[in-house]
């Protein structure tokens, strides 16, 4: 170890075992491993990455504490590096390695497919990306420039031959035109634009994050009149940066929805609230009450589980089984009537779930997707349950 290098070989070597022994190698793409190895995060991350010390994130410079910004940038499997903050909130990341992998993994690329990453941040998808197709075939947008200057910049020391253009994909085509066989976004969507379909070749396939939670493996119809595809994972990533403002989470949040407002209705719960914790029935209230922000807080009368709809709704639901809301909707019985249907299906896990995007309506589904219980996305279309 050199004195500035942070001692990057043995975390990277700790990050392997790390993965291996969680099993978080995707035994259908062991390509990844290596492209890990040739091209790790340290080599795609900033000079400066973004603690949180418990009130507000903090910078680690590594030129003044190399060990700290690389304890930070390799804390762990499932944690991401925060690499970049507007007003004071995470902006842009390197995404857990646990969630590349297994994004990558489902996107099952092949040599020669022409792939389309979106929310190219640092750049270090499209490079591993780019080590599996083979050079000039991989093409990212960033919608921060800076950002895009800088994934350039890294792809082209790794000897990558790697477009990445500066711009919003959320509206817009393919860079340079065309058709891909494979579409990669890094930031959360809660519709998937009929655009990202229409540039996907049929039978290829769209992997994307869905909204606070999961994220989903799309293909293409044969006919390209639709997609379909199954959640492949739970992780939570930052949203679109162009889209509407997405609810906030945590006390601070539920505290701004609720301000001073008294409950204006109280009631006895049928359950052990501690189900809640549970983060299969979490995902399936995200399914059929996507507007809903649950957090956990400790008080002295034990945990309680607060709730709103980032407008004026609220609940919450506290450890002796009471429930609390106020606001225009009874929040709170939505989600227990939610929780109610996810028991009557036999408690499914979300890997039991899958989404259809057409041009003019997106539901989730569970089980399969002509015949289970289905729960539409956004406001495109009138509920079918």
């Amino acid at each position: 170890m050199t004195a500035d290098d942070g001692g990057l070989a043995g975390r990277r070597t700790r990050l392997d075992a790390e993965m291996q022994q969680g099993g978080a190698w995707p035994a259908d793409s062991p390509w990844l491993r290596e492209a890990f190895a040739a091209l790790p995060r340290d080599r795609f991350a900033p000079d400066r990455l973004w603690r949180w010390d418990g009130r507000a994130y903090a910078p680690l410079d590594r030129a003044v504490d190399p060990g700290g910004w690389a304890d930070e940038l390799y804390s762990g499997v499932h944690s991401a590096a925060v690499t970049r903050l507007t007003d004071g909130l995470p902006s842009s990341s390197l995404s857990a390695p646990s969630a590349v992998a297994d994004m990558l993994d489902s996107l099952r690329l092949e040599p020669g497919h022409r792939v389309w990453d979106l929310g190219t941040g640092q750049g270090w998808t499209a490079a591993l990306s780019a080590r599996r197709v083979g050079p000039g075939l991989v093409v990212g947008t960033e919608v921060d420039e800076h950002l895009a200057a800088f994934a350039r910049a890294r792809l082209a020391a790794a000897g990558l031959d790697a477009e990445v253009t500066a711009g919003d994909g959320t509206g817009g085509g393919v860079p340079g035109g065309g058709r891909v066989d494979r579409l990669h976004a890094t930031y959360a969507v809660e519709t998937v634009p009929w655009s990202w379909v229409e540039a996907v070749r049929p039978g290829g396939r769209i992997v994307y994050p869905w909204g606070r939670l999961g994220y989903v493996a799309l293909t293409v119809a044969d006919d390209g009149a639709a997609a379909h595809g199954w959640v492949h994972g739970l992780a939570q990533f930052m949203g679109d940066r162009t889209g509407p403002a997405q609810p906030g989470t945590g006390p601070a949040a539920y505290a701004q929805v609720r301000g001073g407002a008294e409950p204006e209705a109280h009631g006895a719960l049928d359950r052990d609230p501690a189900g809640l914790e549970d983060w299969h029935l979490r995902f399936a209230l995200r399914v059929a009450v996507p507007d809903a922000v649950l957090s956990t807080v400790r008080g002295e009368d034990g945990p309680a589980t607060l709730l709103h709809d980032g407008d004026r709704s609220w609940a919450e639901i506290r450890s002796r089984s009471l429930l609390l809301q106020g606001g225009p909707r009874r929040l709170g019985d939505e989600v227990l009537a939610a929780w109610t249907q996810w028991d009557a299906l036999g408690r499914p896990a979300p890997y039991d779930y899958g989404i259809t995007v057409t041009p003019d309506t997106q539901w989730a589904w569970q089980g399969a997707p002509d015949t289970g219980p289905k729960w539409p996305i956004g406001d495109l279309h009138p509920a079918t349950r």
